[in-house]
């Protein structure tokens, strides 16, 4: 069952949507804590984190982990408890250890294998020295309003949170968390309409962020509007494809609805390098050129010599301001296209599937966001801002017509 559960982390981190299951998992115990069983103590720590109440569940769920060590789910929670205690701690090395211990937590969580796909987002989230990394706001009093907020969001003091979240909003009108995070109050409280309204806000602030597209999903889930959630994974996956909460969010929503998620099967069977010189290493993979003229498999052998004549002379002349080459998105276009017009020539030709599929994108325009999103590099991945500026619909496109559904036909 889909049950996300909002959380304000801290400043280093906006808030997190964990998609948590409805039961507990661990084997069940008949060991005694001092007072109560460890059955009591999980209600106990269900009741509390249903109302955020993350730092009162803290020391009962130090002491689960005591009672049960090798149930993943109460480390994972205990992660997300310690983070709120930090949220709470002024001292800044208190705060650092207190953040290391939830890494800690979540990472032991992962080796007794959790499977929310959000764990290894959370972990590098956290840096390795604790740090709490950047403000929320360069005005002081509405950052020190939306720290003290997160304090009490953690504590379930919704309605002070929620006042602090909008007076910083006043201050600092751009503040995009403060938006986000008013969202999350109405989410908790099953307001949907105000929640929706406050998560738009924040979108509108900055659309070019994944967090209030993500979190604007929650609420559309717990009414059972699939679809429409569904649209609010996908366009937080195509602002910022790279961004491990991002992904996350696209994979939770196809457990939770049973949904197989897959890029087109499309191998590529050409590997280009370079060396210092700017030489080019091309290396076919075995059996690349099998299917010779019958499937257009030969035409395999332009990709890497497209791919060599950007190295030499085009990346210059199409990124004049860049000091130095790297692999980008029009030179990937530009040599994948160069295989399909060649492998075309001869419309007698049967192409591979590869191909096919290959020259079906081609057609339909959605080459290149297939490339950004199916097989980014560093070099590519560059290229993702400016062309989502101007082509979200053909991303959102290829994710609905082929992602969504198992990679397509």
């Amino acid at each position: 069952m889909f049950q996300p559960k909002p959380l304000t982390v801290s400043t280093y981190l906006a808030v997190v949507l964990v998609c948590l299951s409805a039961g507990w998992s661990g084997a069940p115990v008949s060991a005694q804590t001092e007072t109560e069983n460890a059955s009591q103590l999980k209600q106990r720590i269900e009741a509390l984190t249903d109302q955020t109440r993350y730092t009162e569940a803290l020391p009962l769920l130090e002491k689960i982990v005591i009672v049960e060590p090798e149930n993943a789910e109460m480390h994972f929670q205990l992660g997300f408890a310690l983070i709120a205690q930090a949220n709470n701690t002024k001292d800044d090395a208190v705060q650092k250890k207190l953040r290391l211990r939830a890494r800690q937590e979540f990472i032991k969580a992962k080796e007794l294998g959790t499977t929310d796909p959000l764990v290894e987002a959370l972990i590098h989230s956290i840096p390795d020295d604790g740090s709490a990394g950047s403000g929320f706001s360069q005005s002081i009093k509405a950052n020190a309003l939306m720290i003290e907020a997160e304090a009490l969001f953690s504590q379930g003091k919704l309605a002070e949170a929620l006042n602090n979240y909008q007076a910083a909003l006043k201050l600092d009108p751009k503040l995009y968390e403060a938006a986000l995070f008013s969202g999350d109050v109405y989410n908790e409280r099953g307001d949907f309409v105000q929640a929706e309204s406050w998560y738009q806000k924040a979108i509108a602030i900055d659309p070019n962020r994944e967090t209030a597209y993500r979190y604007s999903a929650t609420p559309l889930m717990k009414q059972k509007q699939v679809e429409a959630a569904r649209d609010r994974f996908v366009e937080a996956f195509i602002t910022e494809p790279y961004n491990r909460f991002a992904r996350a969010g696209l994979i939770q929503w196809a457990q939770a609805t049973n949904t197989q998620v897959a890029h087109p099967a499309i191998e590529i069977p050409v590997e280009v390098t370079f060396d210092d010189k700017g030489n080019a290493n091309i290396k076919l993979a075995p059996n690349a050129l099998t299917g010779g003229k019958e499937d257009g498999s030969f035409a395999w052998l332009s990709y890497g010599l497209a791919r060599t004549t950007w190295r030499k002379e085009k990346f210059a002349k199409a990124y004049p301001s860049e000091p130095g080459y790297r692999h980008s998105l029009p030179e990937e276009a530009e040599s994948l296209r160069s295989v399909i017009q060649l492998a075309t020539t001869d419309r007698k030709v049967n192409l591979s599937p590869s191909l096919a599929r290959l020259k079906k994108l081609n057609d339909e325009g959605l080459l290149e966001a297939y490339i950004l999103l199916a097989r980014p590099d560093d070099g590519i991945a560059h290229d993702h801002p400016a062309y989502l500026k101007d082509n979200r619909e053909k991303l959102r496109r290829y994710l609905l017509q082929y992602v969504v559904k198992g990679g397509g036909d």
